[in-house]
């Protein structure tokens, strides 16, 4: 187990491999362990590192009232100092994603390359999307309080997938799997992330000012406003590549691992003969 001290807290990460780094930023309410897949099938080629965000898996709450996105971005260029890393390609997924933005505008030589999975940026497009983004997550606080976030998220799954008639949920056994090996998440942090999750649309990110290249990724089977996001990237992120990713819901990266790892990879390699 490898802890770094980075911003006042003590972050665990996992570290494998040898060559460009690659940082994997997970979504909120898990940890590191959703990328084992991606950093072993990439390790070969290049330094994975995953790590737990400031209030999830065995980096652990803190002090702190309040979170946002910022600071986890701060506490993700701290890690990278750490480790020694030199401009990693920072990959995000969902609430990840949101950090990676974050990382990028604060960081811009901070970064070689970025990845946004599944994810959305500060804009919201329509009353629909303010209701699924900000007022439904807020309402499930006090319910997790009294009956555990998984519980809540179940039905919370089941709810969005019915509001929008998809089946963004993907195999939600995959992520129930994740959160039986790790530690469980505390309720005040919890409400913490999910109110820093609903003020990342007061966030200062500019599409535009990112200027590294992009791969952005979503599951077919995505919520509409996600969907929407993602081709909003493409059109505002000048080097940004769009790229659906089949039979997979919220969590492409473990719906379809093969077809995600694929198309990483693919956009690595791409930037590594760039660089050469």
């Amino acid at each position: 187990m490898a802890f770094a001290r980075t911003n006042g807290i003590d972050t665990y990460y996992e570290r494998r491999g040898e060559g460009p780094a690659v940082v994997f930023v997970h979504g909120a309410i898990l940890d590191h362990g959703q990328w084992d897949r991606q950093a072993e099938a990439l390790c070969d080629d290049y330094t994975t590192v995953s790590y737990d965000v400031r209030g999830h898996g065995r980096t652990g709450g803190s002090d702190l009232a309040t979170y946002s996105m910022e600071l986890f971005a701060d506490d993700l260029a701290a890690l990278v100092s750490e480790l020694g890393l030199d401009r990693p390609v920072i990959c995000g997924l969902s609430t990840g994603g949101c950090v990676a933005q974050a990382y990028a505008m604060r960081y811009p030589d901070g970064l070689s390359g970025l990845v946004l999975a599944d994810t959305f940026s500060p804009v919201v497009f329509d009353r629909l999307e303010r209701f699924q983004r900000l007022v439904v997550p807020r309402l499930t606080i006090p319910f997790v309080r009294l009956v555990g976030y998984e519980r809540v998220e179940k039905v919370m799954v089941w709810f969005q997938e019915r509001l929008s008639g998809t089946a963004a949920g993907g195999d939600y056994g995959n992520v129930e799997r994740l959160r039986e090996r790790g530690p469980r998440m505390a309720t005040d942090e919890f409400a913490k992330v999910i109110r820093a999750v609903s003020r990342f649309t007061d966030s200062s990110v500019v599409l535009g000012d990112i200027d590294v290249p992009t791969l952005v990724l979503y599951g077919e089977n995505e919520l509409p406003f996600v969907r929407r996001h993602a081709a909003a990237f493409g059109d505002g992120i000048p080097t940004a590549t769009v790229r659906a990713v089949p039979d997979a819901g919220h969590a492409s990266n473990l719906d379809n691992p093969a077809f995600f790892e694929d198309a990483l990879r693919e956009f690595l390699d791409g930037l590594r003969t760039v660089a050469k």
